[in-house]
């Protein structure tokens, strides 16, 4: 190989994957005359680079599924992307989402998957797992069905999952097994670019270690990028490269997970990480005054100031932009970096 193709090739895999630039999508109704929006996605910005995991957290009603059903285009009325754009470059095949809606189907399963928060949305309960399979993946992957069932099978046991299971209904498995299931039934065809949503929501904590490993040892094996949507701080700091902080449909803070959890630069993310339990630490904690603004009726400024510990009268006026923190991130604060973990 020459030198000019392996310049080319780290090109390429440093590209970012997915590019999300001032993206709006709104639940809009017209009834009677009235018209009520409610903006679950309210310009938002992001990258996704090859090759990494990206978390997405914020607590419930902060926009978290609205902007991945957005990310895949499989939004539905009442929601509408209102402003902005979603652009993916598949290995070189780039294609905007909802300027393309026909390359964007063809690159669905094959190009792009999801991994569904429960898997009982995914397994029909009256049909075995092999039909599953063969619904979503045998299509896209231009196997005869002797070839089909193979890959099928080997791929499962790539995942520590005997082959068995695709005799079984899904109830005659247990709820980690049907999570494991689902993982395995969304990267069969070796996606570029997965989305995981809340996939360890009502697992025990061993199960969770266990899918969470599973879905990290799938990514590194087939190079993939993940979006990885959960409100479970401790799952993100497990697995996640870099995290995103959502708070009212906008974006709050972003940066390398870890150095988030060293070093808050927002007092939402600093309050998210000073919520999670330690060993050996009996100290009653505070929550938030408060509750989440109506998304129908957002607060002017900073949609966190009526919540914020160190709120000015500015973040009352003024919307703070996203611009690059101290810790190698960006974050929308006017006091950036005055808060810290207790």
């Amino acid at each position: 190989m020459t030198l000019a193709m392996t310049n080319e090739r780290s090109v390429a895999q440093a590209a970012d994957v997915l590019t999300i630039k001032d993206l709006k999508a709104y639940y809009i109704n017209d009834l009677f005359g009235v018209r009520r929006e409610v903006r679950a996605v309210d310009d938002i910005s992001l990258t996704v680079r090859r090759n990494e995991i990206y978390g997405i957290a914020g607590e419930s009603s902060s926009g978290k599924t609205s902007l991945i059903k957005t990310i895949a285009g499989a939004i539905r009325p009442p929601m509408r992307v209102v402003g902005g754009e979603v652009r993916f470059d598949f290995g070189g095949k780039h294609i905007d989402v909802y300027a393309e809606p026909g390359k964007m189907k063809a690159a669905r399963w094959q190009n792009l998957s999801y991994i569904m928060q429960g898997s009982m949305s995914v397994l029909n309960p009256v049909r075995r797992i092999k039909h599953a399979f063969n619904n979503f993946a045998f299509r896209h992957m231009g196997l005869d069905r002797t070839a089909f069932r193979a890959r099928v099978e080997s791929h499962l046991q790539r995942l520590g999952l005997d082959p068995n299971v695709l005799e079984a209904f899904p109830h005659q498995l247990s709820g980690g097994m049907r999570q494991r299931v689902t993982i395995a039934l969304a990267t069969v065809c070796e996606p570029e670019f997965i989305i995981a949503d809340e996939p360890t929501t009502a697992l025990d904590v061993l199960v969770q270690q266990d899918v969470l490993g599973l879905i990290k040892e799938v990514q590194e094996r087939l190079g993939s990028s993940v979006v990885f949507v959960t409100h479970d701080m401790s799952v993100h700091a497990a697995i996640t490269d870099r995290l995103a902080i959502m708070y009212a449909g906008r974006l709050a803070e972003e940066g390398p997970t870890q150095a988030m959890f060293d070093t808050p630069q927002h007092p939402y993310t600093a309050h998210l990480i000073a919520s999670l339990p330690r060993i050996g630490d009996t100290a009653t904690r505070k929550s938030l005054a408060g509750k989440p603004p109506s998304l129908a009726n957002p607060p002017t400024g900073c949609r966190f100031h009526p919540r914020c510990p160190i709120a000015i009268d500015r973040c009352s006026r003024e919307v703070p932009d996203m611009l690059p923190s101290a810790i190698g991130g960006r974050v929308a604060c006017f006091r950036a970096g005055e808060v810290s973990v207790k």
